[in-house]
Parts: structure tokens; C-alpha cells; sequence
């Protein structure tokens, strides 16, 4: 099945559609007229992020849990539901393991039903503590499986192995991406990550906590080349299925990333060093070869740019 561009008549469904990279997502297949059907529990989604749609004809918002299934005659999945940040799915890391494996088996199912082509939102986490720098999609991983990560890290990978067998025993048309860190504009000021977490503590004039001693590396991706990409993959050719990594080769130190912060912001606030978290990975960077090969795609926001724009949306929930 292909359709390479959306319409009116295009029925796409978005799980997790009222959360961070969810409620960008169906923004922009909006403005593309898709008819779109959004899902959220609203554990971590906010009506908030969605709230200028309601009302757009082409729009609809159910609250749903995906670890239930859900019956909608579609064309397109997005299956983005899952809480992404560590304070948020290790607060209840059955249910996440469950929105992770639960999920994908209840919108594999749909997308088997209907016949439509379906595209999982998987992780970075799925290389753990990666023994090889820069990741490549080849490489498999080095992931504790019963760490307090775990819940997200494992449910992830165990959605990744669903898909490719739905994909071998039924057929149906899937797309694999694996996100890496992506930032920007309605991300939760309490998702604990560290891009909020260091322009909420800017904004306010607290310490700017740092785990570790900040040698730790991150690549930042803006969630409007991330949005890019998904749509891109989506409609990208029926037998290429990934998986592929999306994220912003760009490598700073977490350190790198709390000074910029406080230079954009123009805080006083001071860096304090804590002890780091069990299994927090000390090097996270995307070979994104695949995806420029693919894809035609790569990231185009520099991270002075984006962390601007995301600052002045946390000034705005600050008032």
C-alpha cells in the first residue's frame, strides 16, 4: 500500500497523541489534511498540547490506553505512547512495560485488521550503555534487564521484536525508528530530562543539577527535524521498514549543555554536581548514515537555535 501523501481521506491514528512529540505529530499532518485521530491516557500527555486542534474538523481526541485495544477503521498508525523520561516511566514501570508490549501487540493488531501501514516510535534506549560509539542500527545493545531502566529499555526492544514478527508472519507494513534525545517546545517541565530540567532551573534561579561530573554526552535533536523525519519515514518505500536512527549527531557533554543554558537564559544559577543514576549511559550519539541514504534527512536546527525557542515556551508556562 502506498500513499506518499496525506489527504482528507488519509486516517491516521496517533497514540500518545496529546504528549510531547505526539501533539507535534498530529499539528503537522493537520496542516497536511490528514483526518486525525489522536489517543491519550493523559498520564504524561497534556490536553494543553493539543487544545488549539480541538475543534479543527479534521481532528479528533479520545482518551484511550493502548494496553486495551481500540477498533477505528485507519489507514496510518502512529504508535507513540509510552512515558519517555525516567521519573515518569519508573514511576509505575509495569504499566510501562505494559504501554510498551501491550501497545504494540494492540496496535500491530489494528494495523494487521485494517490493513494499514504502521510506524513504532522506539528508543535510543535500546542501546543501553553502548559498548559502540557512534550507534549504529546494527549493533545490538548493552542493556541491563533488570536495572530500574529496564521497564522502558526492555519494553522497547520486546515492541521492536513484535513488530518485525507481525511484519514476517502477517505482513503488515511497518516502520521502525529509534529516537534520540529530541527537545523543544511542550516537553513537560517536570519530565526530569535533562533539557527541561536545566531551563527550568535557569528560569527559576535554583542550582543546575548535574550527575556526574558532566563528561557524559548527549546529541539533541529539535523536535521540529525529529517531526521531519517521521513523516519522512512514514512515507518512505514499502520495503525499507528500518529500523533507523533519528537524532542530531551533534555530541555535547551534559556540562557543555548546562553552560549554554545559563548563557541563553542569562541565570545566575550555579552547577551542582550529584552522584549519577544506575545504568544512566555515558556516551549517547546516532550514526544517522542510514537515515541520510534513506531518507534524503538530517537535522537541520542548531542547538543554540532550538534551546532558544524552547526557553522562551518555559518562560511562557512560568507566567
Amino acid at each position: 500500500m502506498e500513499n506518499n501523501r496525506y489527504s482528507l481521506n488519509t486516517r491516521t491514528l496517533v497514540s500518545g497523541g496529546a504528549g510531547f512529540l505526539g501533539s507535534h505529530l498530529c499539528e503537522r499532518l493537520i496542516k497536511e489534511k490528514s483526518d486525525v485521530l489522536c489517543l491519550d491516557n493523559f498520564f504524561t500527555g497534556q490536553k494543553r498540547n493539543i487544545e488549539h486542534l480541538i475543534g479543527i474538523p479534521y481532528f479528533e481526541l479520545v482518551r484511550h490506553d493502548v494496553t486495551f485495544p481500540y477498533y477505528a477503521e485507519v489507514d496510518r498508525i502512529f504508535n507513540l505512547a509510552c512515558p519517555a523520561s525516567p521519573p515518569h516511566y519508573q514511576y509505575d514501570p509495569v504499566q510501562t512495560t505494559k504501554t510498551s508490549v501491550h501497545g504494540a501487540i494492540n496496535m500491530l493488531g489494528l494495523a494487521k485488521r485494517t490493513r494499514a501501514r504502521i510506524l513504532q516510535a522506539s528508543t535510543s534506549e535500546v542501546y543501553g550503555d553502548p559498548a559502540v560509539h557512534p550507534q549504529v542500527e546494527s549493533y545490538w545493545g548493552n542493556v541491563n534487564p533488570i536495572g530500574i531502566r529496564s521497564c522502558y529499555d526492555e519494553g522497547k526492544r520486546c515492541a521492536e521484536t513484535l513488530f518485525f514478527d507481525y511484519h514476517r508472519q502477517n505482513q503488515v507494513e511497518i516502520k521502525v525508528i529509534r529516537i534520540f534525545n529530541t527537545y523543544g517546545p511542550r516537553m513537560h517541565p517536570n519530565d526530569g530530562r535533562v533539557v527541561s530540567n536545566f531551563i527550568m532551573q535557569a528560569l527559576r534561579g535554583d542550582d543546575i543539577t548535574i550527575y556526574g561530573d558532566g563528561s557524559q554526552t548527549r546529541s539533541f535533536c529539535y523536535v521540529d527535524d525529529l517531526i521531519n523525519a517521521v513523516i519522512l519515514m512514514m512515507n518512505s518505500r514499502a520495503d525499507f521498514t528500518g529500523p533507523v536512527n533519528i537524532g542530531n549527531p551533534n555530541e555535547f557533554t551534559i556540562k557543555e549543555l548546562a553552560e549554554e543554558v545559563i548563557r541563553l537564559t542569562g541565570s545566575k544559577s550555579k552547577i551542582q554536581h550529584k552522584p549519577l543514576p544506575q545504568d544512566d549511559p555515558k556516551q549517547r550519539k546516532p550514526d544517522i548514515t542510514l537515515a541520510k541514504s534513506e531518507l534524503g534527512w538530517s537535522p537541520k536546527v542548531a542547538l543554540e537555535d532550538g534551546l532558544r525557542e524552547t526557553i522562551a515556551y518555559f518562560k511562557g508556562q512560568l507566567r
